[in-house]
């Protein structure tokens, strides 16, 4: 098997603002570091090939929960942070959306001159996600982004995104090279049309006849749908609800950054002084670092962590955001230097998080926990892709985003 899953996703569009896009690159860089400080640059590659984990990391950094423009804004903002760093931290990402994804081989050619890999076999690699997942895969998405994240030692990661402008959807592809058997026999773990749709596989082993009489088979109904394996489709809507949460994780999250009982762990002390949202968002973002791959089904459960560009789950707190930042960058910066007490302390954060889960039981907040923090951020300058929150006002707009993007295809899900 070579692809690690695929996502399907509401298709957004729009313009994303400065003061968001200039955050994001800096928690996801020190996100990325912090991953390949503790377990190496083949698990970042790994992380990124996991489109749960993908869709999370975009939610912890502020993007909106489901919306498709994860792929371009956390992939651009990376690349933007990563790349000047390459030459110490041995990855590079390649390629973007549109014309940057037609550049790939171009690019990973570079690379592969500079780090003396086998330049000839990447680039071909580069080409054939890029078509199997474009032309074996006739699934109604057209691709118009791709991604090849490259380390310095010929380990990859193919990200590839396609859109279907009918249906208003985009749907995301994700390949590791390490369980690389072959580009056109069962190249994918699982493969999903929308409900009632068929797909196209020629990349199924069982389309071997149909690959040597190609001609002949364009004449055939198609019939073949994949099962669906390590697949999420996420809802044409905004709102969050609960039965897109674990609410049991999220509630843990939540005690340990609302109560003192930070207090009791002494190992953690070098978090004591920051605000409750911090913690909040430190827990989540140390569960993105250290958390193993159960635990990234919910993605949506990250958005609380400083809130989503759109408004949802509520505004975006950027003091909390700032803090955040401050802290991961520090924690990877001392660690580079042997200081590992602040790296240790976050990893220990989510160890204790993961404790109070089996004390928490979950009730139906949801609700409540949206109003509380919609109300400290109308009164403390939240901001979402509209600016500042204005009180009422802000969340009135919000509210009716559902039914202007997807009328009542919203409430379907």
């Amino acid at each position: 098997m070579i692809n690690s899953g695929m996502m399907g996703m509401p298709l957004h569009f729009g313009k994303m603002p400065k003061w968001l896009t200039e955050r994001m690159g800096k928690m996801g860089s020190a996100i990325i570091e912090s991953v390949a400080q503790n377990y190496g640059k083949s698990e970042v590659l790994t992380r990124l090939s996991d489109p749960n984990w993908f869709q999370a990391l975009g939610a912890v950094m502020g993007m909106q929960w489901n919306s498709s423009g994860v792929t371009a804004t956390v992939l651009g903002s990376l690349k933007r942070k990563i790349n000047p760093m390459a030459s110490e931290l041995g990855i590079y990402i390649l390629g973007g959306k549109g014309k940057y994804g037609w550049n790939t081989p171009q690019q990973v050619r570079r690379v592969s001159n500079y780090h003396g890999l086998k330049g000839n076999e990447l680039v071909k690699a580069s080409q054939l996600t890029r078509r199997v997942d474009n032309n074996a895969i006739q699934d109604g998405y057209n691709l118009y982004q791709q991604y090849f994240i490259l380390s310095d030692e010929g380990e990859w990661t193919g990200i590839n995104q396609g859109m279907n402008t009918r249906t208003r959807r985009a749907r995301r592809y994700h390949w590791h090279s390490p369980t690389v058997r072959s580009f056109v026999s069962d190249p994918h773990v699982g493969i999903v049309g929308e409900r009632g749709a068929p797909i196209l596989n020629l990349a199924d082993s069982r389309a071997d006849f149909a690959r040597t009489n190609i001609v002949g088979l364009t004449k055939e109904k198609p019939s073949e749908v994949l099962d669906v394996y390590r697949n999420i489709s996420l809802p044409d809507r905004h709102d969050i609800r609960e039965k897109d949460l674990n609410l049991n994780r999220l509630g843990a999250v939540l005690h340990m950054a609302y109560t003192n009982e930070i207090d009791n762990f002494e190992d953690l002390l070098l978090l004591k002084g920051i605000g409750p949202r911090t913690l909040k968002a430190l827990a989540l973002t140390s569960e993105v670092i250290h958390g193993d791959a159960s635990r990234f089904e919910d993605p949506s459960r990250f958005s609380f962590a400083v809130g989503g560009k759109d408004g949802i789950p509520h505004p975006v707190d950027k003091k909390a955001y700032d803090e955040t930042i401050e802290m991961l960058s520090d924690s990877v910066e001392k660690a580079k230097l042997g200081y590992k007490d602040k790296s240790k302390a976050l990893k220990r954060l989510h160890s204790a998080t993961k404790n109070a889960e089996s004390k928490y039981t979950p009730t139906a907040f949801l609700k409540d926990l949206v109003d509380f923090e919609w109300d400290h951020a109308e009164k403390n300058g939240g901001m979402t892709f509209m600016g500042e929150t204005i009180k009422g006002v802000t969340r009135a707009i919000t509210s009716i985003q559902n039914s202007v993007l997807y009328g009542s295809k919203a409430n379907k899900n």
